[in-house]
């Protein structure tokens, strides 16, 4: 599958992902008393495993390889994990605290800020298996 393709179906998920994340930290901060970096981390960890599953079936779906999914699981969550959860909760701090956005919109971009190092780490390391790309 070509790059660009590939971007595309990693965007999807990240669509529906986005939707996820934002309804579940609107209902988290709401649940946990506007405490919002613990409704953030909630809401990204429930989004790391929904995407997870996506990306394995769909996005890189042909990269099966040798990897299971457990280990694939760990380097997902050492990787986009790692940039997701720092990278929202540094950003919901700053974008709320400093900037005074509203929490969504600060999740929001957080979310936008951290896609791309998210989309490189999965295509060279998480889901790398077998690499059968075309031009």
């Amino acid at each position: 599958m070509n790059a660009f393709l590939r971007w595309v179906k990693f965007n999807l998920v990240g669509a529906m992902g986005m939707a996820l994340q934002l309804a579940s930290l609107a209902l988290f901060n709401h649940l946990s008393d506007g405490r919002y970096l613990l409704a953030s981390a909630v809401a990204v960890e429930l989004t790391l495993l929904h995407n997870f599953v996506w990306h394995l079936h769909f996005t890189w779906r042909d990269r099966s390889g040798s990897a299971s999914w457990i280990s694939q699981l760990v380097r997902f969550h050492l990787s986009n994990g790692l940039v997701s959860m720092l990278g929202n909760l540094v950003l919901m701090r700053l974008f709320i605290q400093q900037e005074h956005l509203p929490l969504l919109v600060a999740n929001v971009i957080a979310i936008i800020c951290c896609s791309i190092a998210n989309f490189c780490l999965s295509n060279h390391w998480v889901f790398a298996g077998l690499r059968q790309e075309t031009a």
